[in-house]
């Protein structure tokens, strides 16, 4: 059985683990980097707290002494479902079994300025992007006199009030409290703020009230405007406008309010439903299709009970779905019956700043806040780390940063454009 799986994140590097060494199947991973990542924490790459390397492993470190396993550089452009192929920007595979792990993109919901201008927060690239973007800025303000265009560049608006929005709102408002008055003592005098926009009506809307109240309380105390019920409607000329008519002046807006999966030439239409994701039955083959599967934020199965919109787009959903798909792929094998995909929610979490996060665990029905909520936010992230040394690298990196209240690592590094 040959497998070729399309993208290798939560969804695709567990299904590829749970295959590893198979002898009756063969498995090749197509993704257009050639590392996976730990997309939960690349806010704190682009906040200058961890090197993009703690959280980031090669795919093909990683399949290194797995005989069945191998990687394929490229980027899909098309699937062929009657000839078992798909089309790579460079070169085409074959495949016995297709399966779709592409995760989510960045979605601007139509808003053409706000994709132009916005800074997103979705991929390595995108928190690399940042760091640079905001530590330039930063400089610029450290020599600007003009007092309106210094507060533009070091106010910040971050839109979604989800975990991505929550902990990098987080961990701007205690930057500019420390490391701003230490190391640009030429600012300590410019006013500037950290906004955190989301048009519904709480903080983290999927977690309990508990949690939503603890988080606003938090981010308050930590200096964050928080401004709910309000829509960004557009982005220009360093102008965020929104749909109540209100307007902040930035040079800084972060987008983090939401993501839409991927369409792919040669999959019906019919085989897509809400935010492009992929129709999905309930052992996750796409559907009108025979040999195609979808795991992860790319597809939307509507046959777990628990579940009857869909499966929310996180972490959990797609390592459990990766790892359901493998087992499914080896009874097939063996002739023994598949399992119907169901997710166990094992609770979800939140870190708000130093000593601060929350946790909902649902069985048995707990809410943490505080110390006891930080730290187990901590253990959960470290223990889900790819490889030893991204976990000793990241570990190390935050206890230099609890202790010292500060991270060595805010370098404006790019790539020589020629």
């Amino acid at each position: 059985m040959e497998i070729v799986v399309i993208g290798g994140g939560f969804a695709g590097i567990n299904l590829c683990k749970e295959l590893a060494n198979h002898k009756d199947i063969k498995v090749t991973l197509v993704d257009k980097n050639n590392y996976n990542f730990f997309p939960p924490l690349i806010y704190q790459v682009a906040t200058a707290f961890l090197e993009p390397s703690s959280i980031s492993y090669p795919f093909r470190k990683f399949f290194a002494g797995k005989k069945n396993l191998q990687f394929r550089f490229g980027e899909l452009q098309s699937v062929v479902p009657a000839e078992n192929k798909i089309v790579l920007n460079n070169g085409e595979l074959h495949y016995d079994i297709l399966v779709f792990a592409t995760g989510a993109e960045t979605n601007y919901f139509g808003m053409e300025n706000v994709k132009k201008n916005a800074i997103p927060m979705k991929t390595l690239n995108d928190a690399i992007e940042m760091r640079n973007t905001l530590l330039k800025n930063i400089e610029k303000a450290a020599i600007c006199k003009d007092i309106r265009e210094r507060r533009k560049l070091l106010t910040i608006v971050v839109a979604g009030g989800g975990p991505t929005g929550v902990e990098v709102s987080g961990m701007f408002a205690e930057m500019r409290k420390s490391i701003l008055v230490k190391e640009y003592p030429e600012l300590s005098t410019t006013a500037s703020n950290v906004y955190l926009v989301d048009g519904g009506d709480a903080l983290l809307s999927p977690m309990s009230e508990k949690s939503q109240k603890d988080t606003l309380e938090a981010l308050t105390k930590l200096g964050v405007v928080i401004k709910l019920h309000t829509r960004v409607a557009d982005y220009d000329n360093d102008t965020v406008f929104f749909g109540n008519g209100e307007t902040i002046q930035t040079k800084n807006l972060i987008w983090a309010a939401g993501v839409s999966a991927k369409q792919f030439d040669g999959i019906p239409q019919e085989s897509y439903g809400r935010a492009k994701r992929m129709l999905v039955d309930q052992y996750n083959k796409v559907n009108g299709t025979e040999n195609i599967y979808a795991i992860g934020d790319t597809c939307l199965q509507t046959s777990d009970e628990g579940f009857p919109e869909g499966h929310p787009q996180v972490a959990q959903v797609a390592i459990q779905q990766g790892k359901n798909l493998a087992r499914n792929f080896k009874n097939t094998l063996k002739s023994h019956p598949l399992k119907p995909f169901k997710y166990n929610d094992k609770g979800s979490m939140a870190i708000i700043g130093k000593n601060k996060a929350v946790v909902d665990i649902p069985k048995p029905k707990i809410h943490l806040n505080g110390v006891i909520a930080w730290l187990a936010w901590l253990f959960i992230h470290l223990i889900s780390l790819i490889s030893y040394r991204n976990r000793l690298q990241t570990f190390y990196n935050w206890m230099v940063a609890y202790f010292s209240k500060d991270q060595s690592l805010r370098m404006i590094i790019r790539p020589e454009k020629k």
